[in-house]
């Protein structure tokens, strides 16, 4: 269905790049439909939609939409981040409670904004978000200056996931986006569950998660996922999430 991967044609003189009039551009749109690969666009609208799928069987029935791209999780979320520049201009802040993970950082210095690190609070042996720091700081910056705040689910222990709910909350307070590092997430029933409360009581934009680490999809061609959970299908995958939930269990009664 792909006009421009026929093996009979030969493209001579390609014009894609160039404009005449100032008003005619690119759609902008990444899952936009392109007119010569008819066939390439439909498996991007099926893949998007199965994954979408996924996501509401693993806890997070809110979801509205989703898309795949072939890129790491640091720079889809820097991707994430450059959308939310065009909704706030004038934003330059993200704030973002510490985690010891540079891709994160870097997704948001590439992205040409200035990270606000919020430090953890350690409760018991666990180190869980500073709420109050994350408040001052929004009441401090302004919302307006504010991108988003960056959160994060699962992550080394001994740090815990952010706050979600607390967190989606004062966002919905202040009216500032919030952007969900889930990179290894979708796997944990506790970090989709925690997303889909705090989409429910507060204010959640987006959340970017691993092809590698959730669907054993390294980041690759669209095609790649779509066979891959065709392969799962439903009843697949939760056996996967199943198991998942076991391993822990297992692993405390082997090492105990």
């Amino acid at each position: 269905m792909d006009s421009n991967n026929f093996l009979g044609n030969c493209g001579v003189g390609e014009r894609e790049g160039r404009v005449a009039s100032s008003l005619v551009n690119t759609s902008g749109d990444i899952a936009a439909i392109q007119p010569k690969a008819a066939g390439s666009s439909l498996l991007n609208k099926l893949t998007n939609s199965v994954v979408r799928d996924i996501l509401k069987l693993s806890g997070v029935r809110s979801v509205a939409s989703c898309f795949v791209v072939p890129m790491a999780t640091g720079m889809s979320l820097t991707l994430c981040f450059l959308t939310l520049r065009h909704k706030r201009p004038k934003a330059r802040y993200i704030i973002w409670p510490r985690i010891d993970q540079k891709s994160c950082f870097k997704a948001m210095i590439t992205a040409g904004f200035e990270p606000v690190v919020v430090e953890n609070i350690l409760e018991g042996d666990e180190l869980r978000t500073d709420l109050e720091a994350v408040d001052r700081k929004m009441q401090e910056l302004g919302a307006e200056n504010i991108l988003c705040v960056h959160s994060t689910t699962s992550c080394f222990a001994p740090r815990v996931p952010n706050r979600l709910e607390e967190l989606a909350t004062m966002c919905a307070k202040y009216d500032i986006p919030h952007v969900v590092n889930t990179a290894y997430g979708v796997q944990s029933s506790k970090c989709m569950h925690l997303i889909q409360q705090g989409a429910r009581v507060g204010r959640i934009d987006a959340f970017v998660q691993s092809l590698d680490i959730n669907f054993m999809v390294p980041a690759s061609p669209t095609l790649d996922v779509l066979i891959t959970l065709l392969t799962l299908g439903a009843s697949g995958y939760r056996k996967l999430l199943a198991e998942r939930k076991r391993l822990p269990l297992v692993s405390k009664d082997f090492y105990a």
